[in-house]
């Protein structure tokens, strides 16, 4: 057996008990876990301290595992380690430590001590690739800490809030969530079943109106995700019913019980999304602007609407309109992968229709800006200050993936395979601008599109 040593050092702007304590809350695995190559924790316990355990659910290309960790070290705002107990290499001792660099600061190091399986074939099939795995992974693991940890200290020491979220289990919802425990708050979930005794979470249903408002005492923020997903397939009369439905009824639902709280909750974020706006052709399009005349649109209204009797009760409520969110974890982004990858990747339409997109932490970036700056309030349009067309986004993704992108997909076929949805979410051109974010200094993390898929997919420096 061959021992290989891989470290990863970096320089983080934040003193060390604040990073140390950010790894040891609940949900910094999987805000560790980049989402090219996720995670799926099956058990946990004991956090990071010495004899703590941790189950994952993982994969080696499509080949999924199950990878069992032990915690054998543990120092306070200096160090602790982990050993694989059971997984798919012959060894791996995971060593996270923690130097002070002054009062404001640190060094972060990684150092992994491990061995492939079957020396020598291993090391000369595979050594390559698993170290330039082990770089892509930990460069993503580094610059998320940093980056996390400098949202959460913004505003210097804050108390931690209780938040209540919908839709958690959705591509949004699982990646908001890790990011909020870090960062020292606690989510309660809201679910279609009776939760268990260890759950975190408080059972509602939205179709019969089923929601308690005593489940839901000393909630500080609620955040609305929930509602039927409008891009896969054919929109039927009876689809669109449900579109509009879960998002109304959810909506309403939510709002009607925090009017009821006491104390009332301080913030109510509802999901929307830009196709309020429509199809709009090349006009440049803020939060001033008004509703389109597309089903999507009137989805959105709708949608919006039914948090009136939050507004009412004088609850300050932020309605999020969310363009394309990237991620390899699910939506556009995950159903593009695989063709582009094989090189059948390609424009849509004329190709000329506008993107406002958004990578999914600036997504995340953007619902921890609302909730910590009191002046925001109604429609806030969650895109990054770079839309694109069709055609700019599909040369980009291939120039990243290094793939052709040479055919491309007629509006007629669009038009026949997926009808109305497919001309209001794959054709549609809405052209739209973050004007409140920027007014009010929210930084995006990732604004070109290049840099966003990059960082996405874990491919470059």
């Amino acid at each position: 057996m061959k021992k290989e040593v891989f470290i990863k050092r970096s320089h983080i702007n934040a003193p060390v008990e604040e990073v140390f304590k950010w790894h040891s809350r609940p949900g910094a695995l999987e805000r560790l876990s980049p989402p090219w190559d996720p995670l799926q924790v099956i058990e946990s316990m004991g956090g990071i301290r010495k004899g703590a355990r941790a189950i994952l659910k993982m994969k080696a290309g499509p080949i999924p595992f199950k990878w069992i960790a032990e915690h054998t070290d543990y120092e306070e705002n200096r160090l602790f380690r982990d050993r694989q107990v059971k997984g798919p290499l012959a060894h791996w001792m995971h060593t996270h430590r923690f130097e002070p660099d002054g009062r404001k600061a640190c060094f972060l190091e990684d150092r992994i001590d491990y061995a492939l399986r079957f020396h020598p074939f291993g090391n000369f099939f595979a050594g390559d690739m698993v170290r330039n795995k082990l770089e892509k992974i930990f460069r993503y693991r580094h610059i998320t800490t940093a980056r996390d940890i400098a949202a959460h200290l913004a505003r210097g020491e804050s108390p931690p809030v209780n938040i209540l979220i919908s839709g958690a289990s959705g591509v949004v919802g699982s990646a908001l969530i890790p990011f909020l425990t870090t960062g020292g708050h606690r989510v309660i979930r809201l679910i279609r079943r009776r939760p268990g005794s260890k759950e975190k979470a408080v059972c509602w249903n939205p179709a019969t109106g089923y929601l308690t408002p005593d489940d839901l005492n000393g909630i500080n923020t609620v955040i609305h995700l929930a509602g039927e997903n409008i891009g896969q397939g054919r929109w039927t009369r009876a689809k669109k019913k449900r579109i509009i439905e879960s998002r109304v009824k959810g909506t309403s639902l939510i709002a009607r019980a925090a009017t009821e709280l006491k104390p009332l909750p301080e913030l109510l974020i509802c999901a929307s999304a830009i196709g309020y706006y429509g199809n709009r052709g090349e006009r440049i399009l803020t939060e001033k602007d008004g509703r389109g005349d597309d089903f999507i649109s009137k989805v959105c209204y709708e949608w919006e609407k039914a948090a009136a009797p939050a507004v009412e009760k004088g609850i300050r409520v932020v309605f999020l309109r969310i363009g394309i969110a990237l991620t390899p974890a699910g939506g556009a982004l995950a159903k593009l992968l695989l063709p582009f990858q094989a090189g059948l990747g390609g424009k849509i339409g004329n190709g000329r229709q506008h993107m406002s997109w958004i990578g999914i932490d600036d997504v995340i970036g953007a619902m921890h800006h609302v909730m910590i700056n009191d002046e925001v309030e109604g429609p806030v349009n969650v895109v990054s200050p770079n839309p694109l067309t069709n055609l700019e986004f599909t040369e980009t993704l291939g120039k990243v993936l290094s793939r052709p992108t040479l055919l491309s997909v007629p509006a007629a076929a669009i038009n026949l395979a997926f009808g109305e949805m497919g001309r209001e979410v794959l054709l549609s051109s809405t052209r739209v601008r973050p004007e409140k974010l920027l007014k009010t200094g929210y930084r995006f993390r990732n604004p070109d599109i290049e840099e966003a898929l990059s960082h996405l997919l874990g491919i470059g420096n």
